[in-house]
């Protein structure tokens, strides 16, 4: 048996799921330069022994190393999520793809479904997004899609709940 590389799953996220991981990676952004930028103030005025003179007289150092070092994160993010963000019902499988630093695969089986979920926080509703959560006995096989069109996720949540439901009662 060949074990060459997965293909990619057949549907994409929705293309606002960008503008909601911007959003989010933007509100994190800010509240970890604000972060920084209270904590450099405070070590700077401390007059504390064990911190650098340099430090201590450049309490702005910190923010602007913060800055620098995960505003590529910001800026990419976004993007490199919507590639990998992938999605697909094939048959009786649920197929899903995502990942930023590391990839992550499910199948989950249409038959092992016991609970499918359809949330919004604030930011989806304000795009128009939702996520889907599949969830089955195993902690392993349950999957997540994040950043899909609300209706899409209205209607592949209610699809995937009925066929659950046919394979179930095919069973017995």
């Amino acid at each position: 048996m060949s074990s060459g590389p997965l293909r990619d799953p057949a549907n994409r996220v929705s293309p606002k799921a960008r503008g909601l991981w911007l959003l989010e990676a933007l509100i994190g952004f800010v509240l970890l330069i604000g972060g920084s930028i209270l904590v450099g103030g405070w070590v700077g005025g401390s007059g504390w022994s064990w911190v650098p003179d340099w430090f201590a007289a450049r309490p702005w150092a910190l923010p602007v190393a913060v800055g620098v070092l995960t505003t590529p994160f910001l800026v990419a993010e976004p993007f490199v999520r919507y590639r990998v963000h992938r999605w697909e019902l094939s048959g009786d499988v649920l197929y899903a793809r995502q990942g930023f630093l590391t990839r992550e695969w499910v199948f989950v089986p249409v038959s092992r479904i016991q609970t499918v979920d359809k949330e919004q926080g604030w930011l989806e509703r304000m795009l128009g997004l939702a996520t889907l959560e599949v969830r089955t006995a195993s902690h392993a096989g349950s999957s997540t899609i994040k950043g899909l069109d609300y209706l899409v996720a209205a209607g592949l949540a209610e699809g995937l709940a009925q066929r659950a439901e046919q394979l179930r009662d095919d069973a017995t």
